[in-house]
């Protein structure tokens, strides 16, 4: 089962620390979101493996974007 994990707000990528096909835990931080010059940081909601990570670091984003798949 596919987990898509999405933006909670509009910003921007300051950071991926992930790449597809590495195994993360939950809570593991996968990247970072810059909104409202703050540093909020995106974690995995559970365990298992990146699948696809849709943004690339720099990247605009909106609310509720999908932002990496979690297998």
């Amino acid at each position: 089962m596919s987990v898509e994990i999405s933006a909670p707000m509009p910003g921007t990528i300051l950071e991926i620390m992930v790449k597809a096909g590495d195994a993360v835990k939950e809570n593991d931080e996968i990247m970072i979101l810059e909104a409202m010059k703050m540093e909020n940081p995106i974690s995995a909601p559970a365990d298992g493996t990146i699948k696809e990570i849709k943004v690339q670091e720099k990247a605009s984003v909106e609310a509720e974007q999908v932002l990496a798949i979690l297998e």
